[in-house]
């Protein structure tokens, strides 16, 4: 759960994994976290666990849900707190945020498939805030 390069314990800018971020409240294969360091935090590239999905928060907002594949790497965001060409939630496809650029679109609306993962982790944190 750290920047770059989790998978091997440090990241390219020497962070220990797991530094980065705190762990809020996980379920399932789904982990809450929020970052220590504010926006200064390293963007989750890569994870020890396959397949996890991150939901990164920010106080009581949620920003972004981000899915790792069976190799430990980044394999698409899904963010939440901004728009983008029109779209409140959008996609972003690949390991980077920008890695396709040459495509005009850069971004895709939520398919069935992320608009339920989408509309589970809003009851899911919603859930939390009212609990705790």
């Amino acid at each position: 759960m750290g920047g770059r390069g989790a998978s091997s314990g440090r990241s390219a800018k020497g962070n220990r994994y797991g530094s980065q971020y705190r762990t809020v409240f996980k379920i399932g294969n789904i982990k809450f976290v929020e970052a220590r360091n504010g926006k200064n935090s390293e963007s989750l590239l890569e994870t020890m666990t396959r397949g996890r999905v991150y939901v990164r928060v920010a106080g009581k907002d949620l920003k972004q849900i981000i899915y790792f594949d069976k190799k430990n790497h980044r394999t698409k965001t899904i963010d939440l707190d901004h728009q983008h060409k029109g779209m409140q939630d959008h996609v972003h496809h690949g390991y980077f945020h920008t890695e396709n650029k040459k495509s005009k679109k850069l971004a895709t609306h939520p398919d069935t498939f992320e608009n339920r993962t989408i509309d589970n982790v809003r009851k899911l944190w919603d859930n939390y805030l009212n609990n705790r």
